[in-house]
């Protein structure tokens, strides 16, 4: 069935992704790039997902996920705004124990590579949406509200709020965690708020980052300091996400900029000088999801829809791009066999390839956010005795690293910087 893209073009579809945020777009660009005609809806215009106002934070983009950028062409439209992690300091309160993972300390064919770069959102969002609107095979649906998912043989469809309807073989829900196409599916997920929200703002301060990023682990969560690129009149910038307890983060969001600067800095010290707001702030609530399952007759999950983590790891978006890699590559290898790449079949590869390590990490940031946002005396004294031995241990911190990398396990294509 056709659908009417924003550019006044009417094609029939291979695959309609429901979310234009930075997984979706990514999704739909990933599978353009693979051949597919694609359909993208999202609720809001592209333009008013790109304006500074609509996302203030900033975004880990590890080393594997850059070359799956590369790949789209994406990255060519952030580089200039991404700055790249060459170290990393886990510290816990004030105690003088931490870990430091130097990029130096790599080796092999990552020597001398970053861990990654910090990316404010909304330069992403302004990439995407001016290689979408760009993009020959793929069709902008938005402002568009999709209100009913059918399933169906040998295509799907998507019903839409102004009625009209849309049909391809494959549709995918990047929908984020309140995914209404999650719950039309009937896929439940286990799910739970945490007792802490995240507050998001750029700050400025006097001295250079030298690239490193701060994760520092305090009582209400961790406290991390993430390295921007300078602003163009030289201000030093870094990216705060700072978990604090939800009781407390309307007070702390009233704050005047004064005040809110000289809380952020008795939580992070002197390390860069004084610290001063840049902008605006965000808060946003912690929850952590996973469905219990990705895939459906012609349909699938990625991103936040499938599974929404803490941020204590920074690795949400990497997740959501490891995601992208996996479907991508299944759906388009099967096409080009001449199979049916909407089938059952092609989507249960993808949740088996995808499942174990968003799961894993899933966990992992779980467990460390449990661990380390208290101070109990003997907890502490466990957890800074583990942070100390590790940073004695060469080869468990480079595998450390290399998952920080996202560069572990068997890799799709775009994630080892090959075209699908």
């Amino acid at each position: 069935m056709a659908a009417r893209g924003s550019n006044g073009r009417s094609d029939p579809a291979d695959a309609i992704v429901v979310g234009g945020g930075m997984v979706g777009g990514t999704l739909a660009l990933a599978l353009a790039a693979g051949g597919l005609a694609v359909i993208l809806v999202d609720r809001t215009p592209l333009p008013a997902m790109a304006a500074a106002a609509y996302d203030g934070r900033a975004s880990a983009v590890a080393y594997a996920s850059q070359r799956l950028l590369a790949q789209i062409g994406l990255w060519r439209e952030v580089e200039h705004a991404a700055e790249p992690i060459l170290d990393i300091r886990v510290s816990d309160g004030a105690s003088s124990l931490f870990l430091h993972y130097d990029h130096r300390e790599l080796g092999g064919t990552l020597e001398g590579a970053p861990f990654g770069w910090i990316v404010e959102n909304g330069a992403i969002r302004r990439g995407l949406a001016a290689l979408l609107e760009a993009a020959p095979n793929v069709q902008v649906v938005a402002p568009a509200r999709a209100e009913r998912l059918e399933p169906g043989d040998p295509v799907a469809e998507l019903a839409l709020g102004d009625g009209a309807v849309l049909a391809a073989p494959l549709i995918v829900a990047a929908d984020g965690t309140e995914s209404l196409l999650r719950g039309q599916a009937r896929i439940a997920a286990a799910q739970w708020r945490y007792p802490q929200d995240g507050i998001v703002c750029t700050i400025g301060h006097d001295e250079p980052h030298d690239g490193i990023a701060h994760e520092r682990f305090l009582a209400a969560g961790p406290f991390a300091v993430l390295p921007m690129t300078d602003a163009p009149d030289g201000t030093h910038r870094s990216s705060i996400v700072w978990t604090e307890r939800a009781p407390y983060t309307p007070a702390m969001m009233k704050l005047s900029d004064a005040a809110f600067g000289a809380e952020m800095q008795r939580r992070f010290g002197d390390w860069y000088g004084a610290l001063r707001v840049l902008g605006g702030r965000w808060r946003y609530p912690l929850r952590m999801l996973h469905a219990e399952r990705y895939v459906g007759p012609r349909f699938a999950l990625v991103g936040d829809a499938a599974h929404t983590i803490h941020p204590i790891a920074g690795q949400g978006l990497n997740l959501g791009l490891r995601d992208v890699a996996a479907l991508a590559e299944v759906i388009v290898d099967d096409r080009r066999l001449g199979l049916d790449h909407g089938s059952l079949a092609t989507l249960e590869r993808y949740e088996r390839w995808r499942r174990p390590d968003n799961a894993t990490l899933m966990a992992v940031t779980d467990g460390l956010n449990r661990l380390f946002s208290n101070d109990v005396g003997p907890v502490r004294l466990a957890r800074d005795l583990g942070l100390a031995a590790v940073d004695r241990m060469p080869g468990l911190k480079r595998l450390f690293m290399q998952h920080a990398m996202g560069t572990v396990g068997t890799l799709p294509r775009l994630l080892r910087g090959e075209a699908l």
